[in-house]
């Protein structure tokens, strides 16, 4: 029988530490317990934690067993993301409290979902040792968005096929640009042996994007209000176009996710980086 509590909150692991900036994260203790496997929220009052409180419920075999955040402290978890019935489960902001509320939570080490968009590799191998000195099993989520992966691997099977290629993606928000989703594209499309663009690779116009990279994929991003979080990947050849896109319009993208490494962390003792991994 095993137990898993997660919370949100930026990148914070033992010493290690990632930009505050970042989106939240994910931490995970497993203890023997009853069959659900145990979930504990932090920044469950913010808009991921409540879809996280509502997946996690809904979910079968696990079961939110504490919610953790500064904000609506006191506030039952339930209420405040509109549930039908309270959960009965308070918000406090100790996480410490919450974890020993859950008998030995922490005797049988860490099992840690971290969802951090943008993260230093230096940063991802100190919590690598960590981890595999603990043998405590860790993701590292870049996305949990499974339809951003599978676009990531569709561009990179097509990239053998296509001389030409440019990402556009459009934000509601100017923060992060080019975003993470588009530099990982543009990352997984570099090294492969192959030169995009060649005939205008070395121009500065600066109406034809940022390059990412020695290989010439071009980035260009849209930001609007209003706009869904959206990456487009086009790749061309004479005659032929081939048009790669994924939209995000809401949290809920995610948690699917999410309810998959829940369920693939707890059988791991070393830390994985990325999802793409586990499906």
């Amino acid at each position: 029988m095993v137990a898993l509590s997660c919370q949100f909150q930026p990148l914070v692991c033992k010493s290690y530490r990632s930009n505050r900036r970042t989106r939240p994260s994910a931490f995970c203790s497993m203890q023997p317990s009853q069959n659900n496997i145990k979930v504990i929220i932090n920044g469950a009052a913010k808009e991921i934690g409540r879809a996280a409180v509502i997946a996690v419920t809904r979910a079968r075999g696990m079961e939110v067993a504490g919610a953790v955040d500064s904000y609506l402290v006191g506030e039952d978890i339930g209420n405040v993301c509109d549930m039908a019935e309270p959960l009965e489960i308070p918000i406090t902001n100790d996480l410490t409290m919450v974890l020993g509320s859950i008998s030995q939570a922490t005797a049988f080490g860490m099992r840690s979902v971290v969802y951090v968009p943008k993260i230093k590799l230096d940063t991802v191998s100190a919590l690598s040792a960590f981890c595999e000195k603990a043998s405590m099993g860790c993701l590292v989520a870049p996305t949990l968005s499974i339809g951003s992966i599978l676009l990531q691997q569709a561009a990179i099977s097509a990239s053998f096929h296509f001389n030409n290629v440019e990402i556009v993606e459009s934000r509601a928000n100017a923060t992060d640009l080019p975003s993470s989703d588009a530099t990982q594209i543009a990352n997984n499309l570099s090294n492969l042996g192959q030169i995009y663009n060649r005939e205008d690779i070395s121009t500065d116009v600066k109406a034809r994007g940022q390059v990412l990279g020695e290989d010439g994929v071009r980035v260009h991003s849209l930001v609007l209000p209003g706009l869904p979080s959206s990456t487009t990947v086009y790749f061309s050849r004479p005659g032929e176009v081939y048009t790669l896109k994924h939209d995000i319009t809401d949290v809920q993208s995610l948690m699917p996710g999410l309810i998959l490494a829940i369920r693939k962390i707890v059988r791991i003792k070393s830390l994985v980086y990325g999802l793409e991994k586990l499906l």
